[in-house]
């Protein structure tokens, strides 16, 4: 999960107002009293240098007598909190100080700071990724029903039923994006036919149907065909698009994720297409970590194959290669940029001249930026 930044996770969010609520609790109230979150980023004595959610650099003053309490994730209890000294502070601490504006008008002295430590923090990570990769799926949208609050998902090649409550939680990413952080607030309606989706919750014995708790969703595009120029020097390739017949520049950044399957588990994944299961191979033949034939490669084991396969360079992209890229929308200002791109795909496309029937196997892996996914 090298690419994955963790400030918009709901349970980190959470935590912060829980500490907000917490130090309400725990302290009195002061009188014309600010109170700001975020990270230390120096100690100095006394004195903070805070990195402010909102990218401001604050100073802090900590006032003589001013009390410190640790909260560990998900406490509740005010009166559970461990009081702790100046000395206990470090550089990645997540704080919420409260206090009064000193006459600077911008410096805070701060006469209480509630503290959640860096090593809680990465745990409450740790927690969170693993609950998405246990608990996730994702696919391509089929049908939306508002009425009845569920979505229907394309995953490899079954229906998955998502279904919704009041209390599930909607992000949406960003057009030209698709890191978690920049995923915006969103709703059940905002989600459309045709979009990329991964939902958290729980799912039924036989993996058609999942209560989501959490859902992520954007709009992408699927391109598929053979490459007709490379350009390193600018870091795009041309492509000519088998569904649209017509040629279409991609740009490659540092976060374009780019692998090519090996031979073997891309004729696997061409049979699983046209509904035939793969004859068995001989393991010696099937790239590390993969299944040989194919035939678990689809959902959650076709993301743990293409993880465990190197990445690939721009260089290693020739002219005349098929290949499949899902990539932002783009505009006509701005190239569609590549967010996942998969190399030796000529029997994929074989399989599917339109590149379409690939699209379920690739879905899900072009999520792998969400929480849950696998970089």
């Amino acid at each position: 999960m090298k690419k994955i930044a963790f400030r918009g996770f709901a349970a980190i969010l959470l935590a912060a107002v829980a500490c907000a609520s917490l130090v309400a609790q725990a302290t009195a109230p002061a009188p014309a009293g600010v109170k700001q979150l975020g990270s230390i980023q120096k100690i100095s004595g006394s004195q903070l240098s805070l990195s402010a959610d909102q990218g401001s650099v604050i100073a802090v003053n900590i006032q003589p007598g001013a009390r410190l309490f640790r909260f560990a994730p998900g406490q509740t209890d005010p009166k559970s909190a461990t009081p702790i000294q100046l000395a206990d502070l470090q550089i990645g601490d997540r704080v919420l100080v409260r206090g009064k504006l000193a006459d600077d008008g911008v410096t805070i002295n701060a006469s209480a700071i509630a503290v959640m430590k860096q090593q809680d923090i990465a745990q409450l990570k740790q927690q969170e990724l693993l609950d998405w990769q246990k608990r996730s799926l994702g696919g391509l949208v089929k049908q939306v029903d508002t009425s009845a609050g569920t979505v229907t998902l394309t995953v490899g090649t079954k229906a998955v039923v998502v279904s919704t409550t009041p209390k599930t939680t909607y992000k949406r990413y960003a057009p030209d994006s698709v890191k978690w952080e920049d995923a915006t607030a969103a709703k059940l309606d905002d989600i459309h036919p045709g979009d990329q989706l991964r939902a958290k919750g729980n799912k039924n014995d036989d993996g058609t149907q999942l209560a989501a708790e959490e859902i992520v969703a954007g709009t992408f595009r699927n391109i598929a065909g053979l490459v007709t120029a490379v350009d390193p020097a600018q870091g795009t390739l041309t492509v000519q698009d088998l569904a649209t017949k017509k040629s279409v520049s991609v740009k490659i950044t540092p976060d374009s994720q780019m692998k090519k399957l090996p031979l073997q588990l891309a004729q696997g994944l061409a049979m699983r297409m046209k509904g035939i299961t793969p004859p068995a191979a001989a393991p010696s033949s099937a790239p590390a970590g993969a299944s040989p034939d194919g035939a678990r490669a689809r959902g959650g084991d076709l993301n743990q194959m293409l993880a465990r396969l190197p990445a690939a360079a721009l260089g290693d992209i020739q002219k005349g290669e098929a290949v499949m890229i899902v990539s932002t929308e783009g505009s006509a200002a701005q190239p569609p940029v590549a967010i996942t791109l998969l190399g030796g795909v000529e029997p994929m496309l074989t399989a599917s001249p339109t590149g379409k029937g690939a699209e379920s196997f690739l879905t899900p892996w072009s999520l792998a930026s969400a929480p849950g996914g696998d970089q």
